[in-house]
This record gives C-alpha cells, sequence and structure tokens, in this order.
C-alpha cells in the first residue's frame, strides 16, 4: 500500500506545565474532584432528559478537557466513546476559527459525524468553561437523540452521509450567551420528533454548562499553576499504569481475524483483519489491512477507530479507573486512507460502531494463547437492536429502539456473565419493559435468559436471552442484529455458543428471519421473536467438575439433554437430577 495513505495517531506527549512540585495529595484531590465533576454532569442528564435512550439505556458520555483539549476526567457511561470526545472539541475549534474566537456563554452543537466520530444522532454540546475571562478548558456530552432527520429513523442501507441526518458542523447555539434563535428553531425544524429533541438536546445543554461551571471553580480554587502541575502528574500517573500493564503482554503482532455478515446493502459477508503491535510498553493497534469503503453504512470514521483502539488496550491492560489523557499516552491507531477504517465524505457511516466494536473482541482471541489468563472467550457480539416508529391513532408520533445483551464469555477461571452488554457498550443498561410498553403501543410477552445457548467448557459461557414482542398497532420496523453467522467463540477447547438470531411471527403464524431491516411495515398482531447470542466457553468440556454442570441443570442454565451431549463425564444417561 502507499506509504502517504497509513495515518498513525497517538496522543500527544507531556504538556508545558511543569509537575515536579506538584503535591501528591492534593493531586489526588485535584482528581477525584474532575471525576466527581464528569458524574455530577452525568446525573444531571439522566434527571433531566425526556428519551428513555438516555435517562434509562445512559446512551452518553460526559467528559472535561483542560485548554490544549487534553481530557481531565470522563464519567463510567458508554466507553465505545471513550477518547472520542477529544476529537469533537478539536474538530469544533477548527470549525469555529479556533479557541480565541470563543467567549464565555458560548454553547456549540454539532452533528458531523466525520468531525464527531459517529452518525448525527449521537450530537454533541461543548461549553468552554472561563476564569476571569480567560479560557481553561471545556465541559462536553455526546448523547444519543432520538432524531435528527435522516431518510429513516435509524436507517440501516443508506449509500451516503447525507442520508444519515442534517449535518450541523459545530455552530453556535449560544452566542455570548445569549440563544440564537435561527439556529434553535432549525434544529427543531429538522426532527420528527421536536418535543423529544427540544426536551433533551436542553438537558444536554444544562448538564454540559454545569460542568464547565464547576471545572472553573475547581480551576479558581486550587490557581491555576497548583491546578496546572497536579494535571500533569495525574496524567504522568495514569501514562505510568498502563505502561506498567503493558509490559505483561509479549512483544509481537497479533492478528485477529474479524467479520460482518454483511454491510446493510449486499449479502457477503465482510472480512477484515486487526492487528496489535506490542513493543514494549508501547503499542500499536493496526488497521491499515481493512478492506476498502464499502457501499453500505459499516464504515467508521477516524475518531471511532481511535476509542476502539483505546478500549481494547485498556481492557487487556486490566485497568479499572476513570481514564485521563495519560492513560491514553502508550496506545497509538494507524490506520489506511480509503479504507473502511478510515472513510471520507460521502461515504455512509451510519452504522459506524459495529466493526470496530467487533475489532475489540477480536484482539482478545489474537492473544489468548500468550495471556490465557487475560482474555474472555467470545460474546454474543452485538446489540441486536431492534425498533418501531410510527403515530398513535390519535395521530402522535413515538418511538422506541432497545438495545439487548448477550452471554459473555468465559475466563480460564471463571464463567462467562448471563446477560450483559458488549465490552465497548458495556455502559449502556437494559431498557425496563415497563418504559418500553409506555413508550410504544406493543407488549413484551417474554424477557428471559435462554438454555442452552452457553458454550460449554471448563468454565462454560454465559446464556443470552429470548425476548418476544408483540405489536398492538400498525408500525414501521427497523432491526439491527449482527453475528448471526460468527457465533461467540470458545478458547483453549471451549465450544462455540448460539448465534443471535431474529424472526417475524406474522398474525397467519408464518414466520421470516430478518437481521438488517429498515422502515418495514408490520401489522398489528406481528410477532418479533429476539434470540441474542451467548458466550464461548473455555477449556475443554470434559473438564469441567460434575458438580458444576449439575448446579447448571438445576438453575436451568443447560437442559439434562444438552449436559449429556457436550460433557461426557455424566455417562450416556448421566447422574439422576434432583
Amino acid at each position: 500500500m502507499p506509504a502517504a495513505d497509513v495515518i498513525t495517531v497517538a496522543p500527544a506527549a507531556g504538556g508545558q506545565a511543569s509537575m515536579e512540585d506538584a503535591d501528591p495529595i492534593t493531586t489526588e484531590v485535584v482528581r477525584q474532584g474532575l471525576i466527581a465533576v464528569a458524574d455530577q454532569m452525568k446525573l444531571a442528564l439522566q434527571r433531566t432528559a425526556f428519551s428513555p435512550i438516555i435517562y434509562d439505556m445512559i446512551d452518553f458520555a460526559c467528559g472535561l478537557f483542560d485548554r490544549d483539549v487534553k481530557l481531565l476526567a470522563q464519567a463510567r457511561t458508554l466507553p465505545a466513546f471513550l477518547g472520542t470526545l477529544g476529537f469533537c472539541v478539536e474538530a469544533a475549534l477548527r470549525r469555529l476559527g479556533g479557541r480565541e474566537q470563543l467567549e464565555p456563554g458560548d454553547v456549540i452543537w454539532s452533528t458531523a459525524g466525520y468531525d464527531n466520530g459517529c452518525h448525527p444522532q449521537d450530537a454533541v454540546i461543548i461549553v468552554p468553561a472561563f476564569l476571569d475571562a480567560d479560557l481553561v478548558g471545556y465541559s462536553v456530552i455526546k448523547a444519543h437523540q432520538s432524531d435528527i432527520a435522516a431518510i429513516d429513523v435509524y436507517p440501516l442501507n443508506t449509500t451516503d452521509v447525507f442520508q444519515e441526518g442534517v449535518i450541523f458542523p459545530a455552530v453556535r447555539l449560544y452566542r455570548g450567551g445569549e440563544l440564537q434563535q435561527d439556529m434553535y428553531r432549525t434544529i427543531l425544524a429538522n426532527t420528527r420528533y421536536p418535543e423529544a429533541l427540544e426536551g433533551d438536546m436542553n438537558a444536554q445543554i444544562t448538564a454540559t454548562r454545569l460542568g464547565a461551571a464547576s471545572l472553573s471553580r475547581l480551576v479558581e480554587k486550587h490557581g491555576r499553576e497548583v491546578f496546572a502541575a497536579s494535571v500533569e502528574r495525574m496524567f504522568a500517573h495514569g501514562e505510568a499504569i498502563v505502561r506498567s500493564r503493558l509490559q505483561a503482554i509479549p512483544d509481537g503482532r497479533y492478528v485477529a481475524t474479524c467479520s460482518m455478515d454483511d454491510d446493510g446493502i449486499g449479502t457477503d459477508m465482510v472480512v477484515y483483519d486487526v492487528a496489535l503491535e506490542v513493543h514494549g510498553s508501547d503499542v500499536v493497534v493496526d488497521f491499515s489491512e481493512a478492506p476498502p469503503v464499502r457501499p453500505g453504512p459499516i464504515n467508521c470514521p477516524l475518531p471511532a477507530v481511535v476509542a476502539s483502539s483505546r478500549i481494547a488496550v485498556y481492557a487487556l491492560a486490566g485497568v479499572d479507573e476513570p481514564p485521563n489523557e495519560g492513560h491514553f499516552r502508550p496506545i497509538a491507531t494507524r490506520v489506511r486512507r480509503g479504507s473502511m477504517f478510515c472513510p471520507e465524505p460521502p461515504a455512509p457511516i451510519f452504522v459506524y460502531g459495529w466493526a470496530s466494536d467487533m475489532a475489540v473482541e477480536g484482539l482478545q482471541a489474537a492473544v489468548a494463547d500468550v495471556m490465557p489468563e487475560s482474555v474472555a472467550a467470545g460474546s454474543g457480539g452485538d446489540l441486536c437492536g431492534v425498533g418501531w416508529w410510527g403515530e398513535y391513532r390519535d395521530g402522535t408520533p413515538w418511538s422506541i429502539g432497545p438495545d439487548h445483551p448477550v452471554g459473555q464469555g468465559a475466563t480460564h477461571d471463571a464463567d462467562g456473565a448471563h446477560c450483559l452488554f458488549i465490552l465497548p457498550l458495556s455502559g449502556l443498561q437494559v431498557t425496563s419493559l415497563e418504559v418500553v410498553e409506555l413508550s410504544a403501543p406493543l407488549i413484551v410477552e417474554r424477557y428471559e435468559l435462554a438454555p442452552d445457548s452457553a458454550g460449554a467448557g471448563r468454565c462454560r459461557g454465559g446464556l443470552g436471552v429470548d425476548v418476544d414482542f408483540r405489536l398492538l398497532e400498525d408500525a414501521y420496523f427497523n432491526c439491527i442484529v449482527e453475528r448471526t453467522k460468527s457465533p461467540g467463540w470458545g478458547l483453549a477447547g471451549g465450544h462455540e455458543a448460539r448465534p443471535n438470531h431474529c424472526a417475524l411471527e406474522y398474525p397467519d403464524g408464518t414466520t421470516e428471519p430478518v437481521a438488517k431491516v429498515t422502515r418495514m411495515l408490520l401489522a398489528e398482531g406481528t410477532r418479533v421473536l429476539l434470540r441474542t447470542g451467548g458466550g464461548g466457553g473455555f477449556g475443554p468440556p470434559s473438564e469441567r467438575p460434575v458438580e458444576k454442570i449439575m448446579e447448571d441443570i438445576r438453575e436451568g442454565v443447560i437442559t439434562p439433554a444438552e449436559a449429556r451431549r457436550h460433557y461426557p463425564q455424566l455417562g450416556a444417561e448421566g447422574p439422576s437430577i434432583p
């Protein structure tokens, strides 16, 4: 490949401020204060948002940055946005002509997918933080809005970015504290659900303003010099933690082969390699061998690819603390221009996260031979999202689109967890069934753990779920269920799990499998039958203790017939089951 087409993205090294005089206790007070502000932003948004996808599912991220756009703290929300918020700020500054153009009271709104590393529905609010008229940092929230006037509420068959929603390229919603009425009206005119968008947008603004004000007070409390020195020491500590963990990975290049069922337009599987290169405590996550830009919307813009690199390495390093810029310094990302992982406008990107999310899990399998005690077998590997929208009989518009958990893969010494979201989206919560039924004319007839969905092994995988919905009125249906052809894999002799599956059962009793569907009109009484995948097993099933198998049978994790099929130590008939 031409060298000019390959790009390597790495965080900047240490800043200008000296950390030599930073007191360690003060540094920890500053660090915990920043984390507390980010968490406060999270709670403020949850408690004031209008839409379940924000207040119930937690499909958002909150972060604080210094004036040089270095991450100070990010709340524990959606890992898939890890590190993308800085790209949002940098792009906004380029659009607006630099930070010198900002003033107190500004509120910036952006739905530019290539800037923000997402589809337009993941809208961004940025509020600059000032102290005595001096810029000290930025407060940022990215949150999934219900609708930004795409060709469909959640289109999975787009062929260019212009079909995916209205692009607001870092525009001022407030200038110097004054609401820009023309822009505000324009935003609300470009949505199918103006009441929800207005409520969620204002909740997002309020929470981001709170973050900016709290950041300014924190700088004022400690003083600019002490704050800057403490932040540099905080960054250095975060970097040291990650580097110390990465040194446990043997040097080398580890390749994972990943796949998606299709790109939303064609029917062929999309297969791609991603690699992890380890050199001491420096790592490069290499996406440069990816296929060219796809005609369907699975292309992933650069900020989201960088975020996936950070999630993968963060998980392999076993770091369990809120991140800051220092944690990312050992991690670089390599991509190739014009590929699926570095597209350029107007290539479609609506389903931007699926391919990179699968790469995160694939990298665990790639290092399994050299780090068998640090990785898990494959999970169900998808969000299994289904959604409906339409109008009630009185003309009121409605929309709901819950995602669903899957079984997690087993590790060398533990069974996989049941019913959890995949790693890059592990901050999500299951939308309560009551909220689903209150938000749409449908009934949830079944929501239960699925026996026999996990992979067998010395340690078995976790269970997926069986979910049945029944429509009470006619509605449009959107669906994205991936990994129907690639079940959660086993490791070290463990068995694979069941794959994801979705089907429609029509009022006349006929059924039809579905996977990626956009704007499909379903009649009242149609049932959607969703079966999410389980997690793979770890180690030979023949090594699983009989007492654990019997416990799984008693608890309904596995049926007696399946247990006898996978575990030879039970014998042909198996022991009596109490």
